[in-house]
């Protein structure tokens, strides 16, 4: 979403580099286009225009640290004043048990997704979740949640026969608690639009289930008309937290960067992609971190965590040092990256990669790979040397791909073999100590 915001800032600061003290004169330019930058990303104009005057405010007239040049030091402070934008302090739930959250937010904002994403989050965190259908207007909007229920196997509520959505809460209450639910999670309706029936209705249902937390389910893509949705909401149920979905699109970001200074109301959570996995607590300081171009490293080592099984890690760790590596191995470490994202998401986690775009074909190859490996038999993922011509064209079949495709991806894996087991002998030990040598003198590539 902030690929434009990192590439405008980022031009931004390069105009700085080498410049021996900062000061009013240097500053002037570079910090026009940083407010250029937000306001193109759609921040607010006041909120612009106070993040540019702290920026100054805490940069001219500073020396240049020792050994850090001044685009290092503005990166600093930047980077500091985003963190402080995007909203400091705890974003951790109330402590209440039963916890009892109440979603709102306009249609097609993703309430009810993300109804199912906090309770598979929740679920994950020890709590026994419990979702409540209360969207008696939008067709099959209580299917769709009973279906995501199911799917990440929570509890659910629902009276598809009531149009009395204060009543429904106070029934899913009762169902709640005699299933010994402590995380009961209520998805309301939405609207196009604010309108005065919307909001009477979930201050109703607000008065019913008393929530211990109220969140706005806010589209990402909306910029600052999110904040003008906030506002609204805030000031008829006191909201007590933001969730921003849809931070994956193309769309500029500027909601994220405003809403907390406007509202007041921190954000809690981030939709970043359709399937239910892709919620997260919102950290700023990773935000600011990915928003300048240095990546989010600890987000991604803490999806690896949660996505990667760990004795398979290692299983696979040992294979690869025996050189006891087949296509069945090699098909389960893919599915074991793919279980991280999309490749771009995991790129922007990476420093220096943010923004960077893959040709659509990457995700397609990997998908064919899969494929081709998937036709394939037991005996034949596990032994490739036994794949002669008829076996290719068969597996082509039923990849649906050319038999050079099949045949590709055999010569690449061949190499693959070749490499590891040049790295478990003698040669590979060679290599690494040419390789030390090489970069304890500074001097070319070693001699083979």
């Amino acid at each position: 979403m902030f690929e434009s915001l990192t590439d405008k800032l980022g031009q931004a600061l390069r105009n700085l580099r080498g410049v021996g003290r900062l000061s009013e004169e240097n500053m002037e330019d570079a910090l026009k286009e940083v407010r250029t930058a937000l306001l193109s990303a759609d921040v607010h104009f006041k909120v612009a225009r106070e993040f540019v005057d702290r920026v100054k405010t805490q940069c001219v007239g500073q020396d240049v640290l020792k050994g850090v040049s001044p685009g290092q030091q503005i990166v600093k402070i930047i980077h500091d004043e985003l963190v402080r934008l995007l909203g400091e302090g705890s974003t951790e739930l109330s402590a209440a048990r039963p916890l009892r959250v109440l979603m709102v937010g306009l249609h097609g904002s993703g309430k009810t997704t993300s109804a199912a994403k906090l309770g598979k989050l929740l679920k994950k965190r020890g709590y026994k979740p419990f979702v409540v259908g209360c969207d008696i207007y939008r067709p099959a909007a209580i299917d769709q949640l009973e279906i995501l229920a199911k799917q990440e196997e929570l509890g659910f509520y629902a009276d598809r026969a009531s149009k009395d959505v204060p009543a429904i809460g106070a029934a899913a209450l009762d169902a709640a608690r005699a299933a010994a639910a402590d995380a009961i999670i209520f998805d309301t309706a939405g609207r196009l639009q604010i309108d005065a029936d919307l909001i009477e209705e979930v201050k109703k249902l607000r008065a019913r289930v008393n929530p211990d937390e109220v969140f706005l389910v806010a589209d990402g893509a909306l910029g600052q008309e999110a904040v003008n949705v906030a506002k609204t909401f805030h000031d008829a149920l006191a909201l007590t937290g933001l969730v921003l979905t849809k931070l994956d699109g193309d769309a500029r970001g500027g909601a994220a960067l405003s809403i907390k200074t406007i509202t007041g109301v921190p954000i809690k959570f981030v939709g970043t992609g359709e399937k239910t996995a892709d919620f997260e607590t919102f950290h700023p300081d990773r935000l600011a971190s990915r928003i300048l171009g240095m990546g989010d490293v600890v987000s991604l080592v803490e999806k690896a965590q949660e996505n990667i099984d760990q004795a398979e890690a290692e299983r696979m760790a040992e294979k690869l040092r025996k050189a006891d590596f087949n296509l069945e191995d090699f098909l389960a470490q893919m599915r074991q990256v793919k279980k991280l994202g999309s490749m771009e998401s995991v790129l922007g986690m990476l420093p220096g990669m943010n923004g960077v775009k893959l040709d659509a074909s990457a995700e397609k190859s990997m998908a064919r790979t899969e494929a081709i490996i998937l036709s394939m038999t037991t005996q034949e993922r596990r032994k490739p040397e036994i794949l002669n011509g008829n076996r290719r064209l068969r597996i082509a079949n039923g990849a649906g791909v050319k038999i050079a495709e099949v045949n590709q991806l055999l010569k690449q894996f061949q190499q693959m073999q070749k490499m590891m087991r040049m790295l478990k002998g003698k040669g590979g030990r060679k290599m690494m100590r040419q390789m030390e040598a090489m970069q304890s003198q500074g001097g070319g590539m070693p001699r083979m």
